[in-house]
C-alpha cells in the first residue's frame, strides 16, 4: 500500500512539474513572438 501511494505521489509531482515546464515554454515562445513583432514594426517605420 505504501509503495503504490509513493508511486502515485511521484506521478502527480512529475505531472505538475511537466505542466509548469510547458507553461514556461509557452511564455518564452510568446515573448519571442512579441520581440519579432516589435522588430518588424521598428523596421517598417
Amino acid at each position: 500500500m505504501k509503495a503504490s501511494f509513493a508511486a502515485l505521489a511521484f506521478l502527480l509531482a512529475t505531472a505538475a512539474a511537466a505542466c509548469n515546464t510547458v507553461e514556461g515554454v509557452g511564455e518564452d515562445v510568446t515573448a519571442a513572438g512579441q520581440a519579432v513583432d516589435n522588430a518588424a514594426e521598428d523596421a517598417k517605420n
